[in-house]
């Protein structure tokens, strides 16, 4: 090879390789560039994410897999009274009260291997939180996870839901006042009837029937008297026959009020009483399958069992149009049910008279006030049934029960 092709070829060399290293460091400056680039997008990314937990409304506490906190946010700072210096690295338990702390060890640990949590936001049952100077709180607490590449961090939120804690309670307390108050209401009313129906059978009716005897006896020494006299005979005969039927009126509106047997002889002979009564009005036989034993009711229990079939063969005979009824009473699985059918024509239109009954809602009210309840099954002509079941320890004598 002559001198100047020798020189042509190192020339060439020496240009390939000159290529070759200002190739090489421009992929070397792009990929440190672009290293440079990823770096300071994660330091952006991190500065939100830290800003976010900063200046969350909710607590934020991040632990590691051991349960030790990594992050504490200033609201979780607030809420448990402890600063991040002294909450950092310290175990989660610190801040859960000593009862709840195996069983939150547990969650962690099966959400950590499934994943599923029954702890979300507005979803779940009041948790307790503690704070660093022992006071407990209710709180409510969702829980998430990820996996950084060295290890699982859990993320808890946490809300203090004190005041609506509070505001449940008062409105739980008020419900049960209400409650209380209408019981009451209830016991003033049927002391109020039992007042009447005594005044009215052993009052006004022992002197109508004193009037009643009165006239009988003029009556007698009239009788034999001229026909002038007899004139008298026969208007105080009628005198007598309207005693009867007033004595007869202020006997049933003293029933009605609420029958004396109720408290002198119990439940089951009123409850026959009523039943029949309800035929000799309205013609319709009511058959009665009674067996519970030798419960002695209290009276509340025996008022209101007296007043929701006194309330349910009313509704029979306003709305059913029915020629049958059946009252079975008995005691089931330690509930006292009572059952009332009728052969009626059943489920009136949605809006009909038993569609919206304030009987059957004053019938649900003096069960739930036992502790009970009542259903109803009905279809359109067949028939109309009640059903009241109630606890026995509701319905007992205390003495009585077991």
């Amino acid at each position: 090879m002559s001198v100047h092709g020798k020189q042509r070829s190192r020339t060439a060399l020496l240009s390939s390789g000159l290529a070759a290293l200002l190739a090489g460091g421009a992929a070397y400056a792009l990929a440190r560039q672009r290293s440079g680039e990823a770096r300071a997008q994660s330091t952006r990314n991190e500065a939100r994410m830290q800003a976010i937990v900063r200046s969350s409304m909710e607590a934020i506490i991040t632990i590691d897999e051991t349960q030790r906190i990594i992050i504490f946010n200033p609201t979780a700072q607030k809420l448990f009274r402890c600063a991040a210096e002294d909450a950092l690295g310290a175990p989660l338990s610190r801040f859960i009260p000593q009862r709840f702390r195996e069983a939150h060890a547990r969650h962690v640990t099966q959400f950590g291997v499934t994943g599923v949590s029954d702890r979300q936001m507005g979803r779940q049952l009041v948790l307790f939180g503690l704070r660093a100077d022992g006071e407990e709180f209710p709180i409510e607490a969702s829980i998430s996870q990820i996996d950084d590449g060295n290890g699982k961090l859990y993320t808890v939120m946490l809300r203090d839901v004190t005041e609506r804690v509070k505001a449940d309670e008062a409105l739980r307390r008020s419900r049960e006042e209400l409650r209380e108050l209408s019981a009451n209401l209830q016991n003033v009313r049927e002391e109020e009837k039992s007042r009447i129906a005594r005044e009215l059978h052993d009052d006004l009716g022992q002197q109508l029937t004193a009037l009643k005897m009165d006239l009988s006896s003029v009556e007698a020494a009239l009788g034999g008297e001229a026909p002038p006299i007899s004139g008298i005979v026969g208007q105080l005969r009628g005198m007598r026959q309207l005693v009867d039927r007033t004595v007869a009126s202020v006997r049933r509106i003293a029933a009605d009020q609420r029958p004396v047997m109720l408290d002198d002889l119990g439940l089951l002979p009123a409850i026959d009483w009523l039943a029949d009564d309800f035929t000799n009005r309205y013609g319709v036989e009511v058959e009665r399958r009674i067996d519970v034993g030798d419960i002695a009711f209290s009276p509340p229990a025996a008022t209101a069992l007296f007043r929701i079939v006194q309330e349910a063969l009313t509704n029979v005979a306003r709305h059913a149009d029915a020629t049958r009824v059946t009252l079975d009473m008995c005691i089931d699985a330690g509930d006292c049910v009572l059952t009332i059918t009728d052969d009626g024509r059943g489920s009136p239109p949605p809006h009909g008279p038993r569609g919206k009954s304030f009987g059957l809602i004053g019938m649900r009210e003096r069960a739930r006030m036992l502790g009970g309840s009542v259903s109803v099954r009905t279809a359109e002509g067949e028939g109309f049934t009640l059903i009241v079941t109630l606890p026995l320890e509701g319905v007992q004598h205390e003495e009585t029960q077991p």
